[in-house]
């Protein structure tokens, strides 16, 4: 693996939390230096590379408008979101599983008129039930979305998961995975086809770090 010298300038959108610290070690190696965000700075400039912090749901946005050519963000982001960007690589990290959860000791009444569902992940939501013909009211939250069916909220949820761990400590089980899903690199795509030979360069490193590959 080459250390990477790039022509033209390249901005790219990180996730706050354990993505970007996964997301800047892979970016050090074909770097070949340490990359910090000092003074709780959102930006981060090395050479050619200008990182930004952002939140994981505004990935998409930052590139979608051109404000960053580059993003590394989850499958299921991109998917909730509609998202046309260029996916370009699937790093393999952040992994985790859009499913389906009710509490331990129910069994989801299939024949129901309508079931309520309760989740953070609208479309995602609307489109796997859909697919299985089913009539649901979707009733959007932003958090504690494992306590909805205890309160009467919800009869189920739609939510992601990594261990399954806060599920069970909420006595709730997965009933279904709808996807599996973990962080990609994306690009705008008049970004890639202005900076395609340095889109590509980037890409082409990190699948061979990712794949251990000399």
């Amino acid at each position: 693996m080459h250390i990477i010298n790039l022509q033209k300038n390249i901005t790219i959108a990180l996730p706050k939390g354990r993505i970007a610290t996964s997301s800047l070690a892979l970016f050090e190696k074909i770097c070949g230096t340490d990359i910090k965000f000092n003074d709780r700075k959102l930006v981060s400039d090395y050479k050619k590379f200008r990182f930004l912090l952002v939140r994981n749901q505004d990935v998409p946005v930052y590139v979608e408008h051109q404000a960053s050519d580059l993003g590394i963000v989850g499958l299921d982001v991109l998917e909730e979101c509609n998202s046309k960007l260029v996916r370009l690589l699937d790093l393999g990290i952040g992994k985790c599983k859009v499913v389906v959860g009710s509490p331990k000791y129910n069994i989801i009444d299939t024949t129901k008129p309508l079931l309520k569902v309760a989740t953070k992940m609208v479309n995602i939501a609307k489109s796997h039930f859909a697919s299985q013909a089913m009539a649901v009211e979707i009733i959007k939250l932003y958090g504690s979305i494992e306590l909805a069916p205890f309160v009467g909220l919800s009869d189920v949820i739609v939510d992601v998961v990594e261990t399954g761990s806060t599920m069970k400590q909420n006595a709730l089980k997965i009933d279904e995975i709808i996807m599996h899903s973990s962080a990609y690199l994306v690009a705008n795509p008049y970004s890639f086809y202005k900076k395609r030979a340095e889109i590509l360069a980037i890409s082409e490193q990190l699948s061979l770090l990712i794949n251990h590959k000399e």
